[in-house]
């Protein structure tokens, strides 16, 4: 960790705009074409499975889950997981994962999905989705669909289209 002293928190309401201007520096405008955020455009992120990284008062990273469907099975979408470019490389994402991934399981989901970076995902456990098993919304990378067992076994008939999870819409 370098000497940093890093605190994971549940994220809180108050933290939105501070998120939303870390998303802004390391994601830039392209973000908004990206196939995950068509479904963040319609359920929000669940609060008490998101995450701040703080160094003292100062935000350095975020990591944020929502719900979705795989077809006809219930998950978690993954992401953004975003680290401040000075602290990236000091373990900040892994931290923000972990606390998100043991949270989800403790709160009783299986399955957690998300597109990203396979070399830096499958460290900690995340696996490639055979391609067209499942179908993002959108443009995507197939190669960049990684799944996590929250339950083992959890994946094993699920395939379909990924869409936000209806029950949970905004209203």
């Amino acid at each position: 960790m370098n000497d940093l002293s890093v605190t994971i928190l549940p994220e809180a309401a108050g933290d939105a705009q501070a998120i939303e201007r870390l998303h802004e520096r390391t994601f830039g405008p392209g973000r908004f074409v990206l196939s995950a955020y068509r479904i963040r455009e319609h359920v929000d992120h669940l609060l008490e499975l998101s995450f701040t990284a703080r160094i003292g008062t100062l935000m350095v990273g975020s990591v944020r889950q929502l719900p979705i469907t795989i077809g006809d099975t219930k998950a978690l979408l993954l992401g953004p997981l975003t680290v401040e470019p000075p602290f990236r490389g000091r373990g900040v994402g892994h931290l923000l994962l972990e606390r998100a991934l043991k949270d989800a399981k403790a709160q009783g989901h299986a399955l957690v999905l998300l597109v990203g970076d396979e070399p830096y995902y499958t460290r900690v456990g995340f696996k490639p989705v055979p391609k067209g098993r499942i179908i993002m919304p959108g443009p995507v990378d197939a190669s960049r669909i990684l799944v996590f067992e929250l339950v083992d076994g959890a994946f094993e008939d699920v395939s379909g289209p990924v869409g936000p999870d209806w029950s949970k819409a905004r209203g």
